[in-house]
């Protein structure tokens, strides 16, 4: 297995911290900070430059606050733009592409090129082998952000990187914190590496051709209810051994086509998907509350129906006359 070495002078780098500046403040402009720094980059950024190459950085103090979504809370944790943001976008440039090579190609989280409606594509072919995708197991994970094992991480990036610079960083900013916090950059693609070895396994040792992940979020397909019913166990027993995780409760083993695969936001069959019933309330909901515009209510929505079986529900509410 190659590591990589010599990678704490590229993160240092003043063309690195640029670059993660240039893509920190994205849809951050109206900060008056990011505003600052854009306008005397020459003054902030060698700020930047200089607490990494004298390996002085600290995370700060997170913020935390309450995020509802439905019916979820989740607490989100931020940093201060400057340095925090900064400094864990410009680990990641040089990082997220040796993280990449370790990755399955059906995971699709935090990974530049792919994301949702890639999975959905990719998805929606798989159940064209309708001989092998009859079943569905489909499970995630108890408070997985929360209850990521810091050491375990941290041997787990030694696997891949070998410059004792870089896991000294990544120890400052993994031990921060409790498990790893939500809304935190470095985050979403240290928790994706997290389970980026559990997705060998389930595709090598498990056999499993139809597997498919989206953060935590898994979907299995096969032929077999029983062969199924053996990968859960399996799963139960990689994850608590090898990663101290724990298989959320409501996993479930079903056919696919009496139920559908409630994933990402759809409901996938063999023959059609239907966008989830409670995305679509929340569109009709969006749509009544602004009957003068219905249009601009729509463009939020227009990527769910691209990707669903959605002609008659256009149809109802002239949609496709938009």
């Amino acid at each position: 297995m190659k590591r990589f070495g010599s990678l704490y002078e590229q993160i240092c780098s003043y063309e690195n911290v640029e670059a993660a500046f240039s893509k920190a403040r994205r849809g951050k402009s109206h900060y008056v900070i990011v505003q600052r720094i854009a306008g005397s980059k020459e003054q902030y950024l060698p700020r930047v430059v200089k607490i990494l190459s004298e390996k002085t950085f600290q995370n700060s103090a997170y913020h935390h606050f309450i995020l509802k979504e439905r019916d979820k809370e989740r607490e989100i944790s931020s940093l201060p733009f400057l340095p925090d943001r900064i400094v864990h976008h410009a680990i990641m440039q040089v990082i997220e592409p040796i993280f990449k090579k370790v990755y399955i190609q059906d995971t699709y989280a935090s990974i530049k090129g792919r994301g949702i409606h890639a999975c959905v594509k990719r998805l929606k072919s798989a159940l064209q082998d309708k001989d092998n995708t009859g079943y569905c197991l489909k499970l995630d994970i108890k408070k997985f952000y929360k209850n990521i094992d810091h050491d375990i991480l941290k041997t787990l990036l030694a696997r891949k990187i070998k410059d004792n610079d870089v896991l000294d960083l990544f120890s400052r900013i993994i031990d921060g914190s409790e498990g790893l916090p939500i809304g935190n950059y470095s985050s979403q693609h240290l928790a994706n590496y997290y389970l980026a070895y559990f997705d060998h396994f389930v595709k090598e040792k498990l056999h499993i051709h139809h597997y498919f992940r989206y953060c935590d979020d898994m979907v299995l397909l096969h032929a077999s209810k029983d062969y199924l019913r053996g990968c859960l166990k399996e799963i139960t027993i990689y994850l608590e051994s090898q990663l101290a995780l724990e298989v959320k409760g409501n996993h479930q083993i079903f056919p696919v086509d009496a139920r559908g695969i409630d994933f990402l936001g759809y409901v996938f069959y063999h023959d059609h998907v239907l966008v989830r019933k409670s995305i679509k309330l929340r569109m009709i909901r969006t749509i009544r509350r602004n009957r003068m515009n219905v249009a601009e209510s729509m463009n939020s929505y227009r990527g769910w129906l691209k990707h669903a079986n959605a002609y008659n529900l256009a149809k109802k509410y002239q949609l496709n006359k938009i």
